[in-house]
Order: C-alpha cells, then structure tokens, then sequence
C-alpha cells in the first residue's frame, strides 16, 4: 500500500495562511456549489469558523466586517455569495496608498524632535506681539535644551537661531537678537532633575517623641 505525499512546494499558495489549507480548501469547495443558497449558507458557516480561531479579535471594531472581507479575498474576489457588508473590490486591494508627507526641514535636525516644526507653525500663526515674541524664545530655548540632551556639551545661541530661522522658512530671524538664551548650565540643571523622584527630595522630618498619635 503506497500513499502519494504532498508537499507545500506543490499546493497552492494560500492568501491569508493565518486560517490554515483547510479554512482555504472549504472556501475553494464553496465557490463550486451549485446554488446561491447553498453558498450562502457554507460562506457563513466558514466565517464563524475564521472567527473562532481569531478569538483575540473579537474586541476589534467591525469584526465581522473584516472575516467576510477576508473571506472573498481568500476567494480571489471569485465566491458569489450574499455578504450581510459591501463586498471589498480587487482594485481597492491593489490600490496603493498615499505617500505620506514628511516634513523637509527637520529631517535635517531630528534632535529637537518631531513637535518643534508644529510649535514654530503655531507661533507664525500668531499676531505680532509680546505673547507671539515670548513663544519664538520659548522655542528657542526649548531647542537649545534638545540640542544639549543630544550633544550633552555646549552650544552658542547663533547656531539655534540659525536653526530656528531655517525651520521657519527663513520667517523667524533672531540672529541680530541682542537677547540671550537661557545659560548652558540652567538648561542642564533643568534635565538633570527631569524625572527625578520627588520623594526622594524631600527631607526627612526629625521624630518627635510627643508627636500627637
């Protein structure tokens, strides 16, 4: 008696291989049903299978949504049968997304982070003013406390308010500024004591025998 092995290099390629061959091989046997009816009735029979081996997403919103949705996709948009959903499309599937926009300056300074760009954003939105001058040195400020947590030594003010002027499309100058930043060892101190324990920092008060109990 001789068996016929079967290796995976052989079989079809599986489209979602989280469901298994068998989950695959029930879809391949519903699509060559006779009747709509009797797909219907095999096609939801399959989703509560597939939803019973992904129990970790049943908390997921739209579920269901997504099992049907596997569901033809592992058909090759082929099964025709009744989806209680719209029915996903081939073309959304292959249809390529966006690009996404990154920012083109601060590419060049990733040490201040990613937000500066939407701080110094919001700062040219504002109105010419006391408030609006405050916000640019707190920026600044804020930029040379990143660019010494990065560079963990010194930095003179001309270099942030050359950063800062190119980060702002050349719309922010300070470099003719007369005002200082806040002192290297200000802004080191402040990063020093940055997640300390404030516990810890308390001192301790002397026992006192006739402490009220």
């Amino acid at each position: 008696m001789t068996f016929d092995l079967e290796y995976n290099s052989e079989r079809p390629i599986m489209i979602i291989p989280e469901y298994g061959r068998h989950v695959q091989k029930l879809i391949d046997h519903c699509m060559t049903l006779e009747t709509k009816e009797e797909r219907n009735i095999m096609a939801r029979a399959i989703v509560d299978v597939m939803g019973n081996l992904q129990p970790h997403l049943r908390d997921v919103p739209d579920f269901k949504h997504k099992l049907w949705d596997q569901l033809f996709i592992m058909s090759d948009f082929k099964l025709d049968a009744d989806s209680p959903y719209p029915s996903p499309s081939k073309e959304e599937l292959l249809e390529k997304p966006e690009p996404l926009a990154y920012p083109k300056s601060a590419s060049k300074y990733r040490y201040y982070g990613t937000n500066i760009q939407t701080m110094i954003d919001v700062a040219l939105s504002w109105d010419e003013g006391e408030l609006k001058e405050a916000l640019i040195y707190t920026i600044a400020n804020h930029m040379k406390k990143c660019y010494l947590n990065w560079n963990k030594d010194t930095v003179d003010d001309i270099i942030i308010f050359n950063h800062l002027y190119d980060l702002s499309d050349k719309k922010i100058d300070l470099r003719e500024s007369k005002e200082e930043l806040s002192e290297t060892k200000e802004l080191m101190k402040k990063r020093n004591t940055q997640g300390q324990n404030p516990v810890k920092n308390v001192k301790k008060q002397p026992f006192s025998k006739n402490r009220k109990r």
